[in-house]
C-alpha cells in the first residue's frame, strides 16, 4: 500500500483551477446513534466535501438528526443498499465520491490520503481496506466469509481486491456516471468491484482503521444470508461477463458424462455389432447435443458481452479524469 501527501498537497499545484467537487455519500438505515459522529467526523477530515445522507426508511429519526448534523439529506423508499447506491451515483453531482456507512465504523480522517491517491494518479477507485484491532468490529465469520469470497473472485476473474467487501471507497465521476448499478442489497461492493476489474479501471488500496460501532447502532448484515446472496452474485457476474468459460464448464461436463456412459456401448458394437442398451445411447445423444448448444451459447454470448463492455467503456470515457476537476462535464 502506497502513502499519499494530504489532499491540500495534491492540489497546491493547481489551485488556479480551484479544488474539486468532493461529494461524501452515506447510506443509512436506522443509525441513530451513529449518524451525527460520522457526519462530524467527514466535516471534521473534509471541510470542502458537500457531506449527503441517503436515508433507506429509517424509523429512529436518523433522518432528522444527520439534517441536524449539517447533511444534505435524501429519501430512498426502495429498501436495500444497492437501491440507495443506485440513487446516490444518479442524484449527486461531483468530480470525487466518497462512499462509506453511516454508522461511524469507517475512519474518516483516512479520507483526504484516499483523495490525494485518487488525484496523484488518476485512479477511478481507491477502496479502504479495513483493519481493525478490535474484535468486535469485525465478526470471525465476516472475515473469513470476506476471506473466502475474496479469494473466489480472483480465482475466476483472475484478480482481485484485498477486501471486496468494504464499503469504505472513493470513486471518480467517470465511474460512477458509467457505472450501471444492478444489485439491490449488500452484493453491491461485489458489483462495484467487478465493474472495475472488468474495464480494467486504474485502482488502488489504502489501509484504514475499522472501528466498533457507536452504543445503540446495530449491523443489518446478516452472515449468512448476505454471505450467500454475495456468492449468488459472484457467480452470476461470472456468468455473464465470462460465458466461455462458464458454459464451456457446463459443455465439458455433459460432454465427459455422455463419453462415459458411450464408452461400453461402443465396445460392445465392436465386439458384436449391436447396441443392446438402447436407452443409454439415446441419453449419450441428448448429452452431447447438449453440450454442443451449451458451447454455442458461450460463444455466442461472449460476442455480446463484447458489445456491452464496450458500450460501458464509451460510457466510461465520456467523462473526464479526476484530476480535470477544471474542465466541467
Amino acid at each position: 500500500m502506497k502513502e499519499f501527501p494530504p489532499v491540500d498537497m495534491a492540489l497546491a499545484s493547481d489551485t488556479a483551477a480551484g479544488s474539486p467537487r468532493i461529494a461524501v455519500i452515506l447510506p443509512c438505515y436506522n443509525e441513530a446513534g451513529a449518524i451525527v459522529q460520522t457526519v462530524a467526523d467527514f466535516r471534521r477530515a473534509l471541510p470542502q466535501a458537500v457531506i449527503y445522507v441517503f436515508d433507506n426508511n429509517s424509523s429512529d429519526g436518523s433522518r432528522d438528526l444527520a439534517a441536524e448534523a449539517g447533511a444534505i439529506v435524501r429519501r430512498v423508499s426502495q429498501q436495500g443498499k444497492g437501491h440507495v447506491v443506485r440513487r446516490m451515483f444518479a442524484d449527486v453531482d461531483a468530480d470525487i465520491y466518497i462512499m462509506a456507512d453511516g454508522d461511524a465504523t469507517y475512519e474518516a480522517a483516512a479520507a483526504p490520503a484516499m483523495v490525494a491517491a485518487m488525484l496523484a494518479d488518476n485512479l477511478d477507485m481507491v477502496v479502504g481496506c479495513r483493519k481493525s484491532e478490535a474484535e468486535e468490529a469485525y465478526r470471525p465469520g465476516h472475515r473469513l466469509g470476506n476471506w473466502a469470497l475474496t479469494g473466489l473472485l480472483k480465482q475466476l476473474f483472475g484478480r482481485s481486491f484485498t477486501d471486496i467487501l468494504s464499503g469504505y471507497r472513493v470513486f471518480s465521476r467517470r465511474f460512477v456516471k458509467s457505472f450501471p448499478v444492478l444489485s439491490a442489497g449488500f452484493e453491491i461492493e461485489t458489483e462495484i468491484s467487478v465493474h472495475a476489474l472488468e474495464l480494467a479501471m486504474p485502482v488502488s488500496e489504502v489501509i484504514t482503521a475499522y472501528g466498533a460501532r457507536p452504543e445503540g447502532s446495530v449491523s443489518k448484515l446478516s452472515t449468512y444470508r448476505d454471505g450467500f446472496r454475495i456468492l449468488r452474485t459472484i457467480i452470476t457476474l461470472y456468468r455473464i461477463e465470462r460465458p466461455v468459460l462458464f458454459f464451456g464448464i457446463i459443455a465439458a461436463f455433459l460432454a465427459l458424462l455422455a463419453l462415459g456412459l458411450a464408452g461400453p456401448l461402443i465396445v460392445t458394437y465392436m465386439e458384436t455389432g449391436l447396441v443392446p442398451r438402447f436407452p443409454t445411447a439415446i441419453l449419450v445423444t441428448g448429452l452431447m447435443i447438449l453440450a454442443t448448444l451449451s458451447a454455442m451459447c458461450g460463444l455466442i454470448l461472449d460476442t455480446v458481452v463484447r458489445g456491452r463492455r464496450e458500450v460501458r467503456r464509451l460510457a466510461y470515457l465520456a467523462h473526464r479524469a479526476p484530476s480535470d476537476y477544471a474542465a466541467r462535464d
